[in-house]
């Protein structure tokens, strides 16, 4: 088997609506298109092929039922959790230290954990800016 990276994310969630809301508007995360009729939007992440797809699935939030876990890379874990609290979204779990810098967790609304962490300790290991 040769895996080559990833394809997308699938993210379970409970209304497309209210995730283009959650996922391009709080998080800033560009939408590459929506199938409304498949309950299905696709979400540009750092303008790779492979994005972040949230579909509509009725059981999404359902006690019991582990959600998805995303980690993206930001310029600054700190300043994006301020950010995201600044939108009323709360920090699930208090910024943390790890080998490359600095990683927050949040949850999208129905339980889905998005983690942010950067690259301040090791710059070399970053994604370009543009």
């Amino acid at each position: 088997m040769d895996i080559r990276g990833i394809d997308n994310v699938l993210v379970p969630v409970g209304d497309l609506d209210a995730a283009v809301s959650f996922y391009g508007g709080v998080l800033g995360l560009p939408v590459k298109f929506t199938l409304p009729e498949q309950g299905i939007a696709v979400f540009d992440v750092g303008g790779e092929v492979a994005g972040a797809m949230a579909r509509v699935d009725p059981r999404a939030g359902a006690a019991g039922l582990s959600g998805m876990r995303l980690w993206l890379e930001v310029p600054d874990a700190l300043a994006a959790a301020a950010e995201l609290e600044g939108h009323g979204v709360p920090v699930v779990s208090a910024p943390f230290e790890v080998g490359t810098g600095w990683s927050v967790e949040v949850c999208d609304p129905w339980g889905n954990v998005i983690g942010l962490t950067d690259y301040l300790k090791r710059p070399d290991l970053a994604r370009p800016t543009s």
